[in-house]
């Protein structure tokens, strides 16, 4: 069996400005779990799917910093983590597909086997 047995023709995408309302009423109301996100040349830019809704300002589901763990100083901690935490806080803040997006898409032809 191929991918191509199973996988989905009709693709619904959204745009990369589209807001992350957008994207929840789309998901929900398509009833899919994930929606590719393209550019204006319809190019494959990155995926936002449900997991990457999940941690939101709004809902009071943010990612929060583990406090129960031992920190050596604040600036040691921010410089040592800069990357996720920037990366945590715009996911969790973030207004459009852009920001919310897996940009490090991994995909695979229609004839490859689902082993």
């Amino acid at each position: 069996m191929r991918a191509m047995d199973v996988m989905t023709t009709n693709v619904i995408t959204v745009r990369p400005d589209a807001s992350v309302q957008e994207v929840a009423k789309t998901l929900s109301e398509k009833g899919i779990s994930g929606v590719p996100v393209v550019d204006a040349d319809d190019r494959l830019i990155g995926i936002v799917s449900e997991g990457d809704l999940l941690h939101r300002v709004e809902t009071g589901t943010e990612r929060r910093p583990d406090r129960t763990r031992r920190r050596r100083s604040w600036w040691l901690d921010t410089i040592a983590s800069d990357e996720e935490l920037a990366r945590d806080y715009v996911k969790s803040h973030g207004r459009t597909a852009k920001d919310v997006m897996t940009a490090e898409v991994v995909s695979v032809s229609d004839m490859t086997e689902l082993d």
